[in-house]
């Protein structure tokens, strides 16, 4: 054993009779699983710098479980200023590029913090998680929630595969190159316009999940349009800010989202929806 992690799903660094080191994950399969991995090793086979699956998907008791080759080394970028968010939005526009050629069912349900499209009662996806959240999020946090949900629900959008947590601690760079992307389980199946908007977001979170100021935020969603060489329609901007709103309320319903964050969501709540006409 060389480490083991467990957070969404359990990560095992191992160590074969050969000497060979790869890593085991396991993690509860709503369905979503085999398209994950099949998406990876498609990648992987097109040299997008992630770690490259060894098996498929199988099943173990109630867990999804596959071993991929172990991708050690680099660094992690910190920082949300908007050179930083142009550096990532590059990635994140490769990324959906080469996704866009991937054929797989539709990675569904979505992630919980990516969950909007939901059909559970209230505003928050079902999920198991212990303690009363509800009392303990800020109204401010709920009503934002609210509106920007509802503007998601109505975009009419295609949608599409993306990457459902695009974060700097999923992201590990050698210089000024990415080197690895990680969490391929957190793809998701929404418009493209949300998923951008998701990542212009949450781009710099590097442990408690954060939201990056409003200006890096835009500077991610206009170095996206560039590099994909198109130009966002009205209301996909709108969809975009959206996104990223809500993506981080939820977080802060989960409890993940510390003062900082609380802070920022609270300052930056009402331009936000202004952009995201909600």
């Amino acid at each position: 054993m060389l480490f083991q992690l467990h957070q969404v799903s359990m990560v095992f660094g191992v160590r074969l009779r050969g000497g060979r080191e790869v890593v085991v994950k396991a993690r509860a399969d709503g369905g979503r699983a085999a398209s994950c991995v099949a998406a990876q090793a498609w990648l992987a086979e097109r040299g997008f710098p992630c770690a490259r699956p060894l098996t498929p998907v199988t099943g173990v008791g109630s867990l999804a479980v596959h071993a991929e080759e172990f991708r050690p080394g680099g660094e992690v970028l910190h920082g949300d200023s908007p050179d930083v968010a142009a550096r990532c939005a590059e990635v994140f526009a490769r990324l959906m590029a080469e996704l866009a050629e991937v054929t797989v069912a539709p990675p569904l349900p979505n992630p919980p913090w990516v969950r909007w499209d939901h059909t559970d009662a209230g505003v928050w996806p079902d999920v198991d998680l212990p303690g009363d959240r509800d009392s303990a999020v800020p109204a401010y946090v709920v009503d934002a929630a609210v509106r920007a949900r509802r503007r998601l629900l109505a975009a009419g959008l295609p949608r599409v595969l993306g990457h459902g947590d695009f974060e700097a601690q999923n992201l590990r760079w050698h210089g000024q190159q990415v080197w690895a992307v990680h969490d391929w389980d957190s793809l998701a199946w929404h418009p493209e316009a949300a998923l951008v908007g998701a990542a212009s977001g949450a781009f710099a979170s590097d442990g408690p999940p954060t939201l990056a100021p409003i200006e890096s935020s835009e500077v991610f969603l206009v170095a996206y349009q560039d590099v994909r060489g198109r130009s966002f329609s009205p209301a996909e901007q709108e969809i975009a800010w959206a996104a990223s709103l809500w993506m981080a309320a939820y977080n802060l319903w989960e409890g993940l989202g510390g003062v900082p964050s609380r802070d920022a969501f609270r300052v930056q709540a009402t331009e936000r929806l202004r952009r995201a006409n909600a």
